[in-house]
């Protein structure tokens, strides 16, 4: 089939951006010069089960320990990571053939959820391109309400994904290097087919045990080429469990450049579908490794040039989850930071929007070990805050307790004052005879 766009000029660097959800030999097992995230080796499917065994284990032990509580889990952990890498790059040329349609209808640089593409042009694109005909397109609209009001976004796009993706015959999408037609799917196989259901029905097993625990489960984020395939297993979770109060909380990376638009298409799904929002905001683990495989394939680095840029990333992300937290009482977030910049910023917040800390829909986290001068004055004010706990061997717990030292510049200044606020309550209970108190 000949039809279809030329390399695009309206989408420039597509196809180099396009490299980073590719799978790559050296980074075949996702743990290559990672020491500031505990990462797990895909061995087999028995591997992913024993690993489940594992995260059940800990769902049983935060329920025993305290209410209200956390387990974290990792989706590397329970499905082969180029499994992940190839659903990734699935939904990302989805994403892009959208964003293409989007710039020939002149909506080029306009914010993600105010992209709307018209759906007499769409399905007139469509028909040029020699995807589907435009009476065949209609049927994609019908008994969904999509495109009700004349227009179809990018969340709108993605349920199309959802429902044309099940069909028999392969949907089509143009290849912007060649400007010819391929199967969007041609890349999965009945294994991988077989591994989205596996890791779909190992997810709804913890689920359903963290119901049972009165466990809240966060679903770590990993390396931005897996994560739009973690993003989309767990929305699809959050879709069945957060219905009532939010279980399952997705967490998101605001190093990332596309943090903010990740968080507020989240958000804005969660409104239209009715569930409750869940989400733990960190700044980031992967950046050494993430920039090094950015430069080897040649696409551009995802992560935010400079520690500010990240800091007000976090801040943006945070508000709009604080506004929502304010508009409708269906959104909680952690603020999962060992940065006293950012506990203060949620706090003022929090004050002017209302939120009291009762509401328990604004929580805190820092690592066991780390920033207690943070974690006790919460707790003191009355915050909810937890202490994330690591565990297992210690050769493989250090490596991920070095993330501190990495990839926060201001760890040691902050070590020096968390050394002297110590000393400083030492002398006091001296001088107060009040040693142990």
């Amino acid at each position: 089939v000949e039809h279809g766009p030329s390399p695009s000029s309206s989408t420039p660097g597509a196809e180099k951006r396009e490299k980073q959800y590719r799978a790559h030999q050296g980074f075949g097992d996702h743990r290559g010069r990672v020491t500031s995230a505990y990462t797990y080796f895909y061995a087999d499917e028995a591997k992913c089960d024993q690993h489940m065994e594992t995260f059940l284990r800990c769902i049983d032990a935060s329920g025993g320990s305290s209410e209200n509580s956390f387990s974290a889990i990792k989706l590397t952990a329970l499905a082969r990571p180029q499994f992940l890498v190839r659903f990734s790059e699935v939904l990302v040329k989805w994403w892009r053939f959208f964003h293409q349609m989007a710039a020939e209808q002149g909506q080029a640089g306009r914010a993600v959820l105010d992209t709307k593409l018209e759906v007499q042009r769409l399905q007139e694109t469509l028909d040029n391109l020699g995807i589907v005909s435009k009476a065949d397109s209609q049927q994609w609209f019908t008994g969904e309400n999509l495109g009700t009001g004349g227009t179809v976004d990018l969340l709108d796009w993605n349920s199309l994904f959802d429902s044309r993706t099940k069909l028999s015959r392969p949907l089509l999408i143009p290849n912007w290097k060649t400007g010819q037609l391929e199967p969007l799917l041609s890349r999965f196989s009945e294994e991988e087919e077989l591994q989205m259901k596996r890791v779909l029905q190992r997810m709804d097993v913890l689920a359903k045990r963290a119901v049972e625990k009165g466990v809240r489960l966060m679903v770590d984020a990993e390396q931005s080429y897996f994560q739009p395939a973690i993003s989309r297993l767990t929305v699809q979770t959050q879709r069945r469990f957060n219905r009532s109060r939010p279980i399952i909380y997705n967490t998101y990376q605001c190093y990332l450049k596309e943090a903010y638009n990740n968080v507020t298409g989240d958000v804005e799904l969660s409104r239209r579908e009715g569930w409750n929002f869940g989400t733990k905001l960190v700044r980031g683990a992967y950046m050494e490794q993430e920039r090094e495989r950015a430069a080897q394939m040649g696409y551009e680095d995802p992560i935010n040039p400079t520690y500010e840029k990240t800091n007000e990333m976090y801040h943006r992300c945070l508000d709009y989850v604080l506004e929502e937290i304010k508009r409708s009482q269906k959104a909680s977030v952690m603020v999962a930071s060992h940065n006293e910049d950012t506990v203060k910023f949620t706090l003022r917040r929090m004050r002017e929007l209302g939120i009291h800390p009762s509401d328990k829909k604004v929580c805190f986290g820092q690592l066991l070990g780390m920033c207690d001068q943070i974690t006790f004055s919460l707790g003191q004010a009355g915050f909810p805050v937890y202490k994330y706990v690591p565990y297992g061997p210690v050769n493989e717990v250090l490596p991920y307790l070095s993330r501190r030292a990495q990839e926060n510049r201001g760890f040691m200044q902050r070590a020096k004052r968390e050394r002297d606020l110590l000393w400083k309550e030492v002398k006091r209970r001296l001088l107060t005879g009040n040693l142990f108190s």
